[in-house]
This record gives structure tokens, C-alpha cells and sequence, in this order.
């Protein structure tokens, strides 16, 4: 069972007709953050703190390929089919599939709780096509963090990792045990190393990160919305200097 205070997000994951329960609740001043950082630094769980803290809604990515993997093939839409099918053959999906399967959530931009897009975008192609859609929509993107870690401790954290297989809630082995080996706090369900987090993935991931996602630094950077932060210290340490990162650019705004 997921916590009664955490939206299943099921529009985000499985497209439409789907819907979230409950739904995300409007906020007076919703954050819209994209978090950028190499694998390992901790986005997942950081979007996890942050939404509790600024009840905008966690939209991954990563999560819909992995729950597009888990549903019958007469459920999918026909992007998502494809997408699969790149997946079965361990190639990377192209741009263009992942931004029509972004934009088959695209209610979910305009959440009245805000967002924290986490794994997309990966490329300059996919921030403009996102920033085009946007400014469609109306809609300003507050802020990108851009969390920061050297490379040996992001293979460590990476080895220690585990995903909740059904509510993708991630624990560590050593710095944020579950209360049960190999149970996931919130739902009960079972802990898994994924495939991506086996010392053999982690080389080609830093890599691929390098080509392609770092010069969003650069992009973001340039049109004055990136905010770096530091991923050393526990995940609590971690968000609440967002926070503060945060707060601090928003009267910055305000002044």
C-alpha cells in the first residue's frame, strides 16, 4: 500500500486515460523544478523529500520506461510500444519517442501542485522541445538543481542502491537501511538492485551523462535558472540545502 499522502501518480506512469488518486492538490505558489545531476547522486530520493516538502508532484522518467516494461502489450500506447521494443534490444530510446511519451502525460506539466521532472530532459533536443512546450502552456519553470558529487562516491552509492519493485521507494544498504532487509518501508513490497546500478552499468551511465546530459549545465546555466547544490551528506542534509537554495532565489525574485 502506498502512503495515504502520496498521489499513485498513475496518469505519470501509464499515460492516458489514467488518472492519479488522489488528485494532486493545488498550491498557492507550486514550484516547477528540473533536477539534473550524474546517476548515483541521489535525484530519486531527493524528489521523493521534495515532494513532501513542497507538495509538487515527482514526475520520473525512468519510472514510466520501467513501468511500461511491467504492463501487457495490449495496455500500451503505440509509443510506448515502440519505446519497449528499443528497450528489448538495450538500445537508448530516441529523443523524439521520448518526447511524444512525455507529452502523452501532459496534464501532468500543468499539475496545480507543481512538479520535480526527474531524468528528463537528458538532451539539449529534448530542453528545447520541452521549453517550446512549455511556453505553449503558459507555464515557467522556477528553477534547475543541479546536484553535485564526486565520481568515486557516486559508484559507491550507486552499489549500494536498492528500488522498491513496486512503489520504486529507494533505500541503501549501508547510509538508509529499510527497517526489514530487503522490504520497502512504505509499501512492503521487495528491494532489488536494478540492472543500471551493477558496477559493470555504472562506467557506460557516467559516460553517456557526460555526452549528453552534462551540457544541459551549460543551457540551463546561460538562461539563469540553474542552482548547484551538493549531494555529500545524508539525503535530509541534502534537501534541506535545497531548500534553503531555493527560498533564497525566490526572494532574490521577489526583491
Amino acid at each position: 500500500m502506498k502512503a495515504p499522502d502520496q498521489p499513485d501518480r498513475a496518469s505519470w506512469l501509464h499515460g492516458p486515460p489514467e488518472r492519479c488518486n488522489p488528485q494532486p492538490g493545488k498550491v498557492a505558489r507550486p514550484w516547477r523544478l528540473i533536477l539534473l545531476g550524474p546517476p548515483g547522486v541521489g535525484k530519486g530520493t531527493q524528489a521523493d523529500l521534495l515532494h513532501q516538502t513542497l507538495n509538487a508532484c515527482h514526475l520520473s522518467t525512468g519510472d514510466v520506461f520501467r513501468a511500461v516494461g511491467a504492463r501487457a502489450e495490449c495496455d500500451l500506447s503505440p509509443a510506448m510500444k515502440a519505446a519497449l521494443a528499443y528497450m528489448r534490444r538495450g538500445d537508448l530510446v530516441p529523443d523524439s519517442l521520448v518526447w511524444e511519451m512525455v507529452l502523452e502525460r501532459g496534464g501532468c506539466l500543468r499539475c496545480g501542485g507543481g512538479f520535480l521532472l526527474d531524468g528528463f530532459p537528458r538532451t539539449l533536443n529534448q530542453a528545447e522541445s520541452l521549453r517550446r512546450q512549455m511556453e505553449n502552456q503558459g507555464i515557467a519553470l522556477d528553477a534547475v538543481i543541479n546536484y553535485e558529487l564526486p565520481i568515486a562516491e557516486i559508484v559507491r552509492r550507486l552499489s549500494g542502491r536498492r528500488t522498491c519493485r513496486n512503489c520504486k521507494a529507494v533505500f541503501h544498504v549501508t547510509e538508509r537501511p529499510p527497517k526489514t532487509a530487503d522490504v520497502c518501508d512504505k509499501c512492503g513490497g521487495p528491494l532489488v538492485q536494478r540492472e543500471d546500478d551493477r558496477p559493470e552499468s555504472v562506467q557506460v551511465r557516467l559516460e553517456a551523462y557526460e555526452q549528453k546530459t552534462a551540457p544541459l549545465i551549460d543551457l540551463y546555466r546561460q538562461l539563469g535558472v540553474l542552482l548547484s547544490v551538493s549531494a555529500e551528506g545524508t539525503p535530509e542534509q541534502v534537501c534541506e540545502r535545497t531548500i534553503t537554495v531555493l527560498k533564497q532565489t525566490k526572494q532574490k525574485a521577489s526583491a
